[in-house]
Parts: C-alpha cells; structure tokens; sequence
C-alpha cells in the first residue's frame, strides 16, 4: 500500500497554440454567465494590451503559468456592478473582487476543457493590480496566447503563459 505522500511521476500537459480558441470559448462562456454580457472578439487589435486594472490566477501541476485579465478600471467597474449591483460602482474594491473573481473563473473554466488539467492543475487565490505602468516578466522557456475581447467599444485582455 502507497501512503499519501508517495507521488507518481507527475503529468505535465504541453502548451497547445490551439487553446486560443478553447480561452476564447472559456472567457466569453465566463463573462456571459457570470456578468450577464455578450462579448465580442476583437481578431485584429490595434494596440498592446493596456488597462489600469489586472487581475491574475496562478496556475501549478499538469500546466505551470498564469491567467491575466487587464482592463481599464471604468470597464472593472461596468462588470463589477453588472455581477453585485450598483452599490459596486462607489467600492472601488468590489471592482478589484469582481475582476479576480471572473479571472479565477476564466482560468477555471479554460482548464476544465483541457484533458488532463481538471484535476491534475490547482489555482491560485486571484491578485489584482491597479495601475498601468508595470510590466511582467515570466520564467523562460514561455508560450501563450492573448485574446482581445470587446464590452462597450473597450477591449478586455485576457491572456495565457505557460512555462515548459
């Protein structure tokens, strides 16, 4: 009989270039369940990811990374009080909550269509920043993807690092 700090060799999913497409099923399934609201891809944005608020979801086990959402903070707002109601929009807190809450569901739902993630790929408490001049840097060798999605002609950033 194995005791329970006995582990089997550890199974590590590789970064798959298709799971654009699975994050933007998972992002826009997220939002609409979660904030009542229909987003658009936008295929070809113009511009960097930018926004004055970024919520974060670590990711360890089978797939090592993380899940970023970014937005500007009227955008954090607008959802915020989409998902708790208008009280929302006079707490800025409720906004950073809201964000890191729809990160940590996104991040979630993504992992649950991946076979081999579900169970073997656990999630960090969501961090939230505020501010827009940072920028991060992760562990090398890393893969992503960075979808754009629309709500009210801003574009929300939801992006995916994985580290080999």
């Amino acid at each position: 009989m194995k005791s329970m700090t006995q582990n089997k060799t550890p199974v590590t999913v590789p970064f798959d270039p298709n799971w654009k497409t699975i994050m933007e099923c998972a992002a826009l399934e997220v939002f609409e369940m979660m904030a009542n609201v229909r987003l658009t891809l936008n295929p070809a944005p113009a511009e960097a990811p930018t926004g004055g608020q970024t919520a974060m979801v670590g990711m360890a086990g089978a797939l090592c990374g993380m899940t970023t959402i970014r937005c500007t903070r009227t955008t954090a707002t607008k959802l915020a009080a989409l998902m708790l109601g208008e009280e929302a929009v006079s707490n800025p807190a409720s906004a950073r909550d809201a964000l890191g809450e729809l990160c940590n569901m996104v991040a979630g739902n993504f992992k649950a269509k991946i076979t081999g993630l579900a169970d073997a790929c656990m999630l960090s408490v969501p961090t939230v920043i505020t501010g827009e001049d940072y920028s991060m840097d992760t562990a090398e060798p890393a893969d992503g993807v960075t979808i754009a999605l629309v709500y009210e002609t801003e574009n929300i950033w939801v992006t995916l690092v994985t580290h080999s």
